[in-house]
């Protein structure tokens, strides 16, 4: 990595937003399961800035390391979340990092997508909201359908092809 990204574009395939939050993990499991199911590509995005970024290895008291340290950061930190969600090996999968608000970095890696994913509560804001702010803002402005994953939803898988509906897994 040279430089920072601001932003991610992806033709076709499901982009799902990534905060680190139980939610969004949920919500990766969801859409590495329609993934496979549909056989589309799954893009894994993570917006994020010096204060949601974790240390980098490289910080020492009295050094700020470059932006591109905590870019790395995050990008290991999200692909350690990817390898915990336990995918289907079939699933192939993009892990994408951008140094941008929330909204605008994912509403700008949906904007060729077939399908984004997003869970109903990230890590800040009112536990009595419905939706966070984030994913109230992406099904209003999103360029492509939009799926919210509520918590819980992670139990839930697809039943047959013909039938297109989802079961609770036993």
């Amino acid at each position: 990595m040279d430089e920072v990204r601001e932003d991610v574009q992806v033709e076709g395939g499901i982009v799902v937003g990534h905060d680190g939050s139980r939610c969004a993990q949920e919500a990766l499991q969801w859409a590495g399961r329609l993934a496979r199911r549909a056989d589309l590509e799954l893009h894994v995005v993570r917006s994020w800035s010096m204060t949601t970024a974790p240390q980098p290895s490289t910080w020492e008291p009295g050094y700020v390391p470059p932006l591109v340290d905590w870019e790395r950061g995050v990008l290991d930190e999200l692909t350690a979340h990817v390898a915990a969600a336990g995918l289907d090996p079939a699933v192939r999968v993009t892990s994408h990092v951008v140094h941008r608000a929330p909204v605008q970095g994912m509403l700008a890696a949906a904007e060729h997508a077939d399908l984004l994913v997003v869970g109903a509560r990230g890590r800040g804001g009112f536990a009595g909201l419905l939706l966070g702010s984030v994913s109230d803002q992406l099904v209003h402005h999103a360029p492509c359908p939009v799926t919210v994953v509520r918590a819980g939803a992670g139990s839930r898988d697809f039943d047959s092809a013909e039938t297109g509906s989802a079961v609770v897994a036993e």
